[in-house]
């Protein structure tokens, strides 16, 4: 009876445990249904809801150049060519007729979109740059000319305007920070010239730099070809988080590798061309560089991080006190990880703003308030100093020939009067100061951040640093008069 008490008792373990089984079985079941449910929500089966909803408020952009006449079919056959003879003669008959000279309209075609329902559209600067006559033409076919309200090379954006007696279809600006890579888009426009076209993609990459000071990219593999230039690039909610600008290609078409200007830069652009005509940019004052690994080591920082003052011309940062050396880590209350960055910050802060810069000074945490100027008003100063004694010696330290500046070298150098520093005459090719860019004519104007005027000003430079343990000297070198720090590892005694 014990053992056929056991058997039935193991016999209902096992039920349950099949039971359990297939409970479990069941909700991982649902649970995958569900998640093919949602990911079918997210991502519609058609996107012609979205893109008729917004295709009105997208343009095409027609612009129309008078550009000066040819004097003839120049370029029509390769020199040497048994037709060379026939065609110069054509040519010379066409001169003498004054018609090569003619003036003659060149076409180019773009995109734009409708943000206003009184009649702005934003599109890109290269579009209509040097155009003498803009026609939009509407989704619905009808065409209007347009006026330019102002432009921004910087960011190619370019912002123009229609008079309509009736509300124009528009869109509005989205979040572009909010975008994720992976996040689905659309682009529109003009491609090639063939009409309106719809493109679909993800976003690829985020914050992309091509080779502007505010540039802002997001990058999708969305199709984006000639003449999509200045067209919108939608999220799924029909907003617009960028503007299509640029392609890299080799032949020209798209490869899937576009580039489109973040809403966020281009809204505050669109703004201050609707309010002045132009940008107005703050401006800080100072020339910077990155603070990378060795300049952090050779500084006692305690990361490669921020932006490292090399000059301070007169400005805003030099009247708030700003000197050369001091390491910006904070503007206006965000956190500065790299030149970049700062630039842009800088710029997108309002003129006349009064802004709290955290720097690192020697060692030391200071806070500098500073009133911003404006950018495109600034004019480069180079700052004045009374000139030094100079010694006739020359040293050869860290890999280079040094000798004190003098009169005729700063003539031969066309270094600026007020400079002061010691001149590298010649640079081993196998030391490190080769390696990382130092060249005869080079002048270094501070060590260890401080002045040198003197061969024994740099000798006390490298024994103070090698005192303080430091593996490597801070120089701060000057060519043609820009300004720049490098640092040199230290020799062994």
């Amino acid at each position: 009876m014990q053992s056929q008490a056991v058997t039935i008792a193991r016999a209902q373990v096992d039920w349950t445990a099949a039971r359990i089984r297939l409970a479990l079985l069941t909700l991982l079941t649902l649970a995958l249904v569900a998640a093919q449910t949602i990911t079918a929500q997210a991502r519609p089966e058609s996107l012609a809801p979205l893109a008729e909803k917004i295709s009105p408020s997208v343009v095409n952009i027609t612009t129309s150049t008078t550009v000066e006449g040819r004097t003839g079919p120049q370029g029509m056959v390769p020199e040497g060519s048994p037709f060379e003879d026939f065609f110069r003669e054509f040519q010379d008959r066409n001169n003498n007729n004054g018609e090569g000279r003619r003036p003659r309209k060149s076409s180019a075609l773009g995109s734009g979109f409708v943000i206003s329902e009184d009649g702005f559209v934003v599109t890109n600067n290269h579009v209509i740059d040097g155009a003498d006559e803009i026609t939009i033409e509407f989704f619905s076919g009808k065409e209007l000319p347009a006026e330019v309200v102002g432009t921004d090379p910087n960011t190619d954006i370019a912002l123009l305007k229609v008079e309509t007696d009736s509300p124009l279809p528009f869109v509005q600006f989205g979040d572009s920070d909010q975008a994720l890579v992976g996040d689905w888009v659309i682009a529109m426009g003009n491609p090639l010239g063939q009409g309106f076209s719809v493109s679909a993609g993800i976003v690829s990459a985020r914050n992309r730099a091509l080779s502007g000071t505010y540039d802002d990219y997001i990058q999708t593999d969305a199709a984006i070809n000639r003449g999509n230039s200045g067209g919108p690039l939608f999220n799924m909610d029909g907003e617009v988080i960028g503007v299509n600008t640029a392609i890299l290609s080799p032949n020209g078409g798209s490869i899937g590798i576009g580039f489109s200007m973040a809403s966020n830069v281009v809204s505050r652009v669109v703004d201050q061309l609707k309010e002045f005509g132009e940008t107005r940019r703050g401006w800080l004052g100072v020339r910077i560089q990155d603070v990378t690994d060795d300049v952090a080591e050779a500084m006692g920082l305690a990361s490669a991080s921020g932006a490292l003052v090399t000059d301070v011309p007169d400005g805003p940062a030099k009247d708030a006190g700003l000197l050369s050396g001091d390491v910006i880590t904070a503007f206006d209350g965000v956190d500065v990880t790299d030149t970049r960055g700062l630039v842009r910050q800088v710029g997108n802060t309002t003129v006349g703003k009064s802004v709290r810069i955290v720097v690192n000074r020697e060692g030391e945490t200071k806070t500098i308030l500073v009133t911003l100027g404006r950018r495109e008003e600034a004019e480069r100063a180079v700052p004045v100093a009374q000139p030094g004694e100079t010694e006739e010696a020359e040293k050869s330290v860290l890999g280079l020939t040094l000798t004190p500046l003098t009169e005729d070298q700063r003539a031969e150098l066309n270094v600026p009067s007020g400079t002061e520093g010691i001149v590298v005459t010649a640079v081993d090719e196998a030391s490190q100061a080769f390696e990382k860019g130092l060249r005869a004519g080079d002048v270094i104007t501070e060590a260890g951040q401080q002045k040198v005027t003197r061969l024994s000003d740099l000798d006390d430079r490298i024994e103070e640093a090698r005192d303080a343990g430091r593996k490597s000297l801070l120089l701060l070198v000057r060519r043609a008069g820009e300004p720049r720090f490098v640092a040199l590892a230290l020799e062994d005694e």
